[in-house]
């Protein structure tokens, strides 16, 4: 009885945190949605019918993208417990073994996955801005005087926010948590205060209106699904950050606080604005009190902090699955939590976002203008998340074609509209995510094929262990005191650190260790498999380690491992031997010549192996090799 009572405590200690970081995001969406869809570029003039279809259109987006695709369905396809676009990639097309560590199938829906994936770094950089610059712009609503604050206090807020991100998403949540609950409590009060001034606005729950507003609108109705989309951005993150809570406390919270206080928030705006269509300049700060709009802008404020969470938690978790599945070089990677493996932090990413952050509010100024470039990302990855979730609905679940074509038909239907009217937006901003993607897109792509025929390279001019064993058989080598670990990333060959560390120094340490650490396609492995021990011969051992790819390898920890295999030695006797590999871009086969060149800057930028693998730094050697690709 004990023990369950502490499991309810947990998860709702979880279900907290989880407002305060992956429901921030969809959470401040009532800040800008209903004012973009009535005053942005492609608004329409605020009428009962308009009103009306656009609420139809923002319940209906809630309840078939959100609920139905992201919380019922999505959220059952995690990868041990990790989601995202790179985890969902890895269960629709796994890896195929025997063809190289590097190789997936099919290429073409790899590319997919990961342009996906890169979408996801362009919203980590639209999101906290947007937010942040529309919460302060309620500044505006309570003085003009206050119009040239918002964006110095907008750089501040974000600064501060990419600062405390160290600290870990487990005590940002449970500090936050409490913040987003009032904020869903206060935004769902005003909607009722809204409400009960008009109940009429109830009639939009009836999809009819949705229909009819296309009909009387036309192209116009259309071009506003581009602002509507905005009440759903949050979705991906929604999918990526799984892997920090669980499945459990992201769908409590989704049904019994979060839906129903964004749903009442938006038909309270309608509300409003059936009776002042003049308040469509800022409907949400216009439904409060004019008394409450300053402790209101406080409380949006610290929202649009924690909104900017669910992205930015979801690009580091979004990092490492890269790092590890080989398309990213090795970034430092620190935990901030020790019962929640999946709580990461990764300065770099953490400090190129902040960086983007600001010079987008520098650059593009008001939260309307930002609306412009949001929503192209969102709809692309929403697109890329729904056609690999048809194939590994296929898979996993075993559905026939009819099925998963069935639901994900439905919601290809929702979204491809959304899509489409987005692209209206690229030259009105919606190029800069598209441009972010690429860049990434680029690299995760150079990386992979760079390191693919750098294998390719170095395992041409490897040796069969069967041959090198022979002619260690056949040559007296001088033998030395202790054990010499060296790192291999062929399973099945023999080191090229090794054969260096012979032709120059000519001696053998008495134990020497093939050392080959390998990351699958699943988040964790199984201990059961996790290490494989094999002694050769004359004092020679292969050690093969397996890791998922949200898991950090640990060198030391897999050796301490192998003495209930039979391979014990001691730690202050043990050297550890590394290849480090200066690329040199050639004219042969490969790559154009300039991602060669990319290629080879990202490789001298990666983590030193040394520290990736968590080996004791004074008792490392490192062979130099130039190697051609």
């Amino acid at each position: 009885m004990e023990k369950e009572s502490v499991s309810r405590f947990r998860l709702a200690g979880l279900t907290l945190a989880v407002l305060g970081v992956v429901y921030g995001d969809i959470g401040t969406s009532p800040l800008y949605a209903m004012r973009e869809c009535f005053g942005g570029p492609h608004g329409v003039h605020p009428t009962p019918g308009n009103i009306l279809g656009v609420l139809s259109l923002i319940i209906w987006s809630l309840i078939l993208v959100v609920s139905i695709k992201y919380i019922v369905f999505v959220l059952r396809m995690d990868n041990k417990g990790e989601g995202g676009v790179l985890a969902l990639l890895s269960l629709a097309f796994p890896e195929r073994r025997g063809d190289g560590p590097l190789k997936r199938f099919p290429s073409l829906m790899t590319l997919l996955g990961l342009f996906g994936a890169a979408l996801l770094y362009g919203d980590g950089m639209i999101t906290p801005s947007i937010t942040v610059l529309g919460a302060m712009e309620g500044l505006e609503v309570v003085t003009d005087r206050l119009t040239n604050f918002v964006i110095p206090l907008s750089v501040v807020v974000l600064v501060g926010l990419f600062a405390i991100q160290r600290a870990g998403t487990g005590l940002i949540g449970r500090l936050f948590g409490p913040v987003m609950v009032t904020w869903f409590a206060t935004i769902a009060v005003l909607g009722i205060s809204g409400i009960i001034v008009n109940p009429g606005v109830l009639k939009a729950f009836s999809p009819h209106y949705g229909a009819e507003f296309f009909r009387v609108n036309g192209w116009t109705g259309f071009a506003v699904l581009g602002s509507v989309v905005l009440v759903v951005t949050g979705g991906e993150a929604l999918y990526a950050d799984m892997g920090h809570f669980g499945v459990k406390p992201i769908r409590i919270a989704w049904f019994t606080l979060v839906l129903p206080s964004l749903l009442i928030n938006y038909l309270g705006q309608g509300a409003l604005l059936m009776d002042h269509p003049e308040a469509a300049v800022n409907p949400f700060y216009r439904l409060a009190p004019r008394w409450f709009v300053f402790p209101l802008v406080g409380l949006a404020t610290s929202a649009a902090i924690i909104a900017s969470q669910a992205l930015i938690s979801g690009a580091f978790s979004l990092t490492m699955q890269a790092i590890q599945l080989g398309y990213l070089p090795r970034l430092g990677i620190e935990h901030t939590s020790e019962r929640e493996r999946g709580q990461i932090f990764i300065p770099q990413v953490n400090w190129a976002l902040m960086v983007a952050c600001v010079a987008l509010v520098l650059g593009f100024k008001t939260s309307s203008n930002l609306a412009g470039a949001y929503g192209i990302a969102v709809t692309l990855t929403m697109l890329v998340t729904t056609l690999l979730l048809y194939f590994a609905a296929r898979r996993i679940w075993g559905w026939k074609v009819w099925q998963a074509g069935g639901l994900c038909g439905l919601v290809f239907l929702v979204e491809l509209p959304f899509f489409a009217a987005n692209a209206l937006k690229i030259v009105h901003g919606g190029w800069f995510p598209l441009v972010v993607a690429a860049l990434i897109f680029t690299l995760m792509t150079t990386w992979r094929s760079g390191r693919r025929l750098l294998w390719e390279r170095v395992k041409a001019s490897a040796l069969p262990t069967p041959q090198f064993l022979e002619s260690m058989r056949r040559r007296e080598m001088p033998r030395v005191k202790g054990t010499a670990v060296y790192l291999a990333g062929n399973p099945d060959g023999v080191p090229i650190a090794l054969l260096h560390n012979l032709k120059h120094n000519k001696v053998l340490h008495e134990r020497v260790v093939f050392l080959t650490i390998l990351v699958s396609e699943h988040p964790r492995a199984d201990d059961d498999s996790r290490i494989t021990v094999e002694e050769l011969e004359n004092g020679f051992w292969r050690v093969r380690a397996n890791f998922g790819f949200m898991e950090e390898p640990n060198a030391p920890e897999v050796l301490r491992r192998c003495a209930d295999f039979g391979l014990k030695f001691r730690e202050a006797e043990t050297s550890y031997f590394l290849s480090r590999e200066t690329i040199i871009p050639s004219s042969r086969s490969g790559m154009w010549s300039w991602r060669e060149r990319l290629f080879a800057v990202m490789a001298r930028n990666s983590q030193s192996a040394t520290t990736f693998f968590q080996l004791p730094a004074n008792r490392v050697v490192e062979l130099g090799m130039q190697v051609e690709i």
